[in-house]
């Protein structure tokens, strides 16, 4: 790594000038800063212009700063990674010009635009996708309170939960949100004038074809340029765009949070923790697996911002029964978080079964030290990681025992500081929700009764269960069930579950093999899909030959 010579590093952190960790590691490239006004003028420009040449020269890019709009050509916008509307205003391309910016962003190039590039070029429909919303109106400035939703952007993620700051607070035609990633929001009950609601964006950014957009509404100030958070911020949006640093910026609209600073829901197994501060869960100790118990889930998408600090090791657990939270490897999967493991166990590889897209991992990941962002999205037994917005690796499990329709969700914590999470979020994708039913909770039956056992959930299951006999769970319905799955042991001669709807002679809905499993001490999944269309109770018939207890269901699952 090339480094600044020690007397020009500290004159530039005496400045206040931001450097990244990486500035010297990356390939040097050219910004374009464009600052032509064809309506009001701000005066903070050149504090603008000058505060992005400083950023640049501590952070491994150039820049060129220009009014003259004969820039934008094909020839001329190719030397650039990015190109940043610093407060422009009202018309200042012309058809040309604008169809010359058009092909260059949808080819791969950037966009920045800060305050101002709102209130520009209202009449270019391309130009409103690209900024993600036309400026309505503005209070005086005042003081407002930020609210940080996007806390993995390289341009917030040094920012807390609230970022308090004085500048002129922009209102906006439409509220952006359906089309971008939302980075933060105003809160309008922090100052006076705010026109849009309890959904406010203020910063944010998308994907434009090939290309990239961040925006921000802040930067009215001379002030603001002299500022290090808006500075970084300002970096942040850049370095996005100019393709220097990555970010999953897909729009992002119906999740739940599951970590968002309240540790509430969530349980510790195994050695260590996370410490939490700051709406960061850092890693302590271990290996363990801390899980949010509160609730199993079926098909979802789950998001999650994570940062290794060198080569750190860990991984979120998806899929595994609440009796293995301890070993949650065993009874579901693990998506790795790894800077330097085998191929199967590396960041975006389901552990030890299947290895990333290694080209596409590459390219999307940020380095330890920096955010990454996970999707992890499981519909019915296939799982698809995505990593900062690209999908890198498409899983689909075959094993019974791991199986993915229903389970839990855990963070692994492996290290003192080597891994952090924010933000842990989840959206259910909708069909029936997996409901774990306990076996001894029966309402009716025949034959059975509930049996002691160490290793069961709760310490109990429906047991000495012999052929012919069943139980029925009025609590649970039939309806719009697919799969079954339930968590057994046998010291018998094992035999077959039979799921039927409203009573043991019910439409017969699928059945499963129970096989001997050394002892009634001993567990296991079984699985089966489900058919035909009923709405009853469910209802257990238990089949097989021999005497003394065939088997023994701890818990089941309908999803």
């Amino acid at each position: 790594m090339r480094k600044l010579p020690v007397l020009a590093a500290a004159a530039l952190l005496s400045a206040g000038v931001v450097m990244t960790p990486e500035a010297h590691a990356l390939a040097p490239y050219q910004v374009l800063v464009f600052s032509k006004t064809a309506g009001f003028r701000h005066d903070s420009i050149p504090a603008g212009i000058q505060a992005i040449r400083d950023l640049g020269s501590a952070n491994g890019f150039t820049v060129t700063a220009t009014e003259n709009a004969a820039t934008f050509t094909p020839t001329e916008l190719a030397k650039y990674a990015a190109v940043v509307f610093l407060s422009t205003t009202g018309d200042v391309l012309d058809g040309t010009q604008q169809s010359a910016f058009e092909s260059y962003v949808n080819s791969g190039g950037g966009y920045v635009g800060v305050h101002a590039a709102a209130d520009t070029e209202y009449d270019w429909p391309f130009y409103g996708q690209l900024v993600g919303a036309y400026f309505s109106s503005h209070p005086n400035i005042q003081q407002v309170n930020v609210k940080v939703e996007d806390r993995a952007h390289p341009a917030s993620a040094h920012l807390g939960p609230v970022w308090t700051r004085t500048d002129e607070l922009y209102n906006y035609r439409a509220n952006p949100r359906p089309n971008v990633k939302v980075l933060a929001t105003l809160d309008e009950s922090s100052y006076s004038g705010g026109t849009m609601g309890a959904d406010h964006p203020i910063s944010w950014c998308h994907a434009q074809s090939s290309g990239r957009s961040f925006y921000t509404g802040l930067g009215h100030t001379i002030e603001s340029y002299a500022d290090s958070a808006f500075r970084t911020h300002l970096l942040g949006g850049i370095r996005y765009a100019a393709g220097a640093a990555k970010a999953d910026c897909r729009p992002e609209t119906g999740y739940s949070g599951l970590f968002t600073g309240s540790t509430s829901g969530w349980s510790q197994a195994g050695p260590g923790g996370f410490a939490n501060a700051d709406g960061t869960l850092t890693s302590q100790g271990g290996p363990g697996n801390f899980w949010y118990s509160t609730k199993e889930f079926g098909s979802y998408s789950l998001k999650l911002d994570w940062r290794l600090t060198g080569d750190g090791d860990s991984g979120v657990f998806l899929g595994f029964p609440s009796s293995g939270a301890a070993n949650p490897g065993a009874g579901g999967h693990e998506v790795a978080i790894d800077a330097s493991a085998a191929a199967n166990a590396t960041t975006g590889a389901v552990y030890g079964f299947q290895a990333p897209d290694a080209a596409v991992r590459d390219a999307a990941l940020n380095p330890p030290g920096q955010w990454n962002t996970f999707e992890l999205l499981v519909e019915g037994e296939r799982l698809r990681v995505y990593l900062n917005g690209r999908q890198v690796n498409d899983f689909t499990n075959t094993d019974a025992a791991r199986s993915l329709r229903q389970g839990y969700v855990g963070l692994q914590n492996n290290g003192d500081g080597s891994t952090s999470f924010r933000n842990v979020r989840i959206k259910e994708l909708g069909g029936v929700t997996p409901t774990q039913v306990q076996g001894e909770a029966y309402t009716s039956s025949s034959g059975v009764q509930p049996a002691g056992h160490g290793g069961a959930v709760g310490g109990q299951t429906v047991g000495y269960i012999d052929n012919g006999d069943w139980a029925a769970y009025s609590q649970v319905s039939t309806a719009g069930a697919r799969q079954f799955t339930a968590r057994v042991s046998s010291g018998g001669a094992g035999g077959r579950i039979e799921i039927r709807s409203g009573s043991s002679t019910g439409t017969l809905l699928g059945s499963v093999a129970v096989a001997n499993t050394g002892s009634f001490d001993n567990f296991t999944t079984v699985t089966t899909a489900l058919t035909g269309s009923a709405t009853g109770q469910v209802v257990l018939v238990f089949t097989g030959t021999g005497s003394g207890g065939l088997f023994d269901v701890d818990h089941f699952t309908l999803g």
